[in-house]
């Protein structure tokens, strides 16, 4: 993990800390290209090329910022997504793996618009 992501999120709780190691494995795995991760805007970000996904994690929630997430908004209808197309994923919640594969593939793979 990137030190300054790794100093970031040392911050949360564990179970927090667990649930954003959780996302960050599956974007790792969801791509055949090693994303480059960093902090943008304080923020823990993973790019290839210019596609990027955002990990924001919050008290009680992470917000997954991905540009496919809108082709999946029926998979994910139990999930909350805020205004922005971001989707919410609480503690309490289970994180949708297989959804997300699909999502982070499309956003930071190969496929093009």
């Amino acid at each position: 993990m990137n030190e300054q992501v790794k100093e970031y999120i040392s911050k949360y709780p564990s179970e927090m800390i667990e649930r954003f190691q959780k996302l960050r494995t599956l974007i790792f795995d969801s791509v055949s290209e090693e994303p480059d991760e960093t902090l943008w805007a304080k923020i823990p970000s993973y790019y290839v090329g210019e596609a990027f996904i955002r990990l924001i994690p919050f008290k009680d929630h992470i917000n997954v910022e991905a540009r496919a997430l809108s082709e999946y908004q029926e998979a994910l209808s139990d999930y909350k997504m805020t205004p922005k197309g971001m989707l919410q994923i609480f503690l309490k919640d289970e994180v949708p793996s297989e959804e997300l594969k699909q999502v982070f593939a499309k956003t930071l793979g190969s496929e093009t618009e």
